[in-house]
């Protein structure tokens, strides 16, 4: 990622969008139209969707999410992902802000709104414990963030989430409940079932993109790749993306739109988290001094959710038609039009991370790595 750039350079990013890029949100529209109305003309989809699973995931959403990482992580340039380990503040920022202030906010936002109804309190938090490891490749690459960052925050967090997940669930689900006097919720989590989502859904797409540059800049050298390769790779992420949204609102349209009001009320505290944690993560860059790319980096992966995993581990924990596996559905439904829609949010925000040099000329804040 270049350091600086002038500002009439940078400002119409959007401008330059592929028509493809430029339209999604009609195209994302399109997709949930579609998903919804084969659940409604043939129900009996949802049947089958479900019949064969990886990781507790349909195998069709599961091949989605493979198909659409893999052009993304095959972006990746691995040599420079070592410059992001040397930036102590992204990564302790991340950190922070990824497993403790994100999950606590999803807590108190389920108690806010859902005091009444345990079942997709419980869900909420489940949501808001599983940190994004997929989605948040496609929003970052659309915003311009900084795709060596996004591997390395994408990585922790699948190790963390490994480690963590079944620690902050018992914690937020018992530990603080009963500390504030709430009910509190007996859950027990696979770590197995953990570990595995993070091997199929990072850990295949992640070996893919980083083979795929590897042996293809050694057999037709750099500027092959990136000119030549990756324009054909890249528009794979996005129908990739399209599909799993059908398959996705086909499989589970018919509990949604069975249950309007409980989606409707699940659907506000999703909304607020996803638009709060993703603008406070911009601010929170900023005040820090990140540039751009890595302030929307930041911010994506704060604002996105694992929902494979969220909604694997409500299907194991509580069953298919359980409130808590309603909850971790209505997730994605929320969270892939909003996020779809900050990351013109932040390719707007970013002009406000352009200052004025001793020259007179605008450039982009950048702030030099902290060296370890």
């Amino acid at each position: 990622m270049p350091s600086t750039a002038t500002a009439p350079e940078a400002a119409p990013v959007v401008a330059r969008l592929s028509v493809l890029d430029k339209f999604l949100p009609v195209w994302i529209l399109a997709a949930m139209g579609l998903g919804l109305l084969i659940a409604l003309l043939a129900p009996g989809v949802g049947q089958l969707l479900h019949a064969v699973e990886v990781a507790g995931v349909s195998v069709p959403i599961a091949l989605g999410l493979l198909l659409m990482m893999y052009p993304v992580l095959a972006k990746v340039r691995y040599g420079d992902t070592h410059l992001v380990l040397r930036d102590k503040k992204l990564l302790i920022t991340s950190l922070a802000i990824n497993w403790l202030l994100a999950p606590a906010f999803m807590f108190a936002l389920a108690w806010i709104f859902l005091p009444d109804l345990p079942e997709y309190r419980t869900g909420l938090i489940i949501v808001g414990l599983a940190r994004c490891i997929a989605m948040v490749l496609i929003w970052n690459d659309l915003a311009c963030g900084d795709r060596e960052a996004a591997a390395v925050l994408v990585a922790i967090n699948s190790v963390f989430q490994i480690f963590m997940f079944g620690v902050l669930g018992w914690f937020y689900l018992q530990v603080l409940p009963g500390w504030l006097g709430l009910e509190t919720t007996s859950a027990e989590f696979s770590i197995w079932a953990i570990t595995v989502s993070v091997l199929v859904f990072l850990g295949i797409p992640l070996a893919a993109g980083f083979l795929t540059r590897v042996l293809g800049e050694r057999a037709r050298g750099r500027q092959w790749y990136e000119e030549r390769l990756l324009p054909k790779l890249g528009p794979w992420a996005l129908y990739g993306l399209l599909f799993t949204i059908v398959v996705l609102f086909a499989l589970q349209g018919e509990q949604v739109m069975g249950r309007p009001l409980d989606v409707a009320r699940i659907a506000v505290p999703l909304l607020i988290y996803f638009v709060v944690t993703f603008c406070a993560s911009m601010v929170i860059g900023r005040l820090l001094g990140m540039d751009y790319a890595r302030t929307t980096t930041l911010s994506f992966t704060a604002a996105g959710n694992n929902f494979e995993l969220a909604i694997a581990v409500a299907i194991a924990t509580f069953g298919a038609t359980s409130g808590q596996a309603l909850a971790g559905v209505v997730g994605p439904l929320i969270e892939v039009p909003v996020l779809v829609g900050l990351v013109y949010v932040a390719l707007w925000a970013r002009r406000f991370f352009y200052r004025t040099g001793a020259s007179g000329q605008s450039t982009i804040a950048h702030t030099p790595p902290t060296t370890v």
